[in-house]
């Protein structure tokens, strides 16, 4: 079993920054790509950011692109997602989640998740 827990949860006003973090128990951390995900109220969640193994690649959904950035601290079983230049529309439950083998952008495929941290973006 792995577990994933999340913080830096918390609110910020628009153009503002935030970074979350995800720390997950186990020695197997590096065996993993890494997503996160958010909901946002009355929708459904979806795909924000992905990390590979290595962190060589990183893949982003369009509206976050050039705002967001996923990292990973292998040696501290650690995935962050620093957000800049913060939106109204950012607002949401943000999920980290880790994948063994899969199509990384899939939430479906995912094989363990944290437990959620709020972000709220204020005008």
């Amino acid at each position: 079993q792995v577990q994933l827990v999340e913080s830096g949860e918390g609110s910020v006003k628009a153009g503002g920054s935030l970074r979350l973090s995800c720390t997950a128990s186990g020695r197997t951390f590096s065996d993993y790509a890494m997503g996160w995900f958010r909901q946002a109220p009355g929708k459904e969640r979806e795909f924000v950011a992905a990390i590979t193994r290595t962190g060589r690649s990183t893949y982003y959904a369009d509206s976050v692109k050039g705002r967001l950035t996923i990292s990973r601290d292998n040696a501290k079983n650690t995935v962050y997602l620093q957000m800049n230049s913060l939106k109204p529309e950012d607002t949401a439950v943000y999920y980290c989640a880790a994948l063994l083998r899969g199509t990384i952008q899939s939430m479906a495929e995912y094989d363990y998740w944290g437990q959620g941290t709020q972000v709220t973006v204020s005008s």
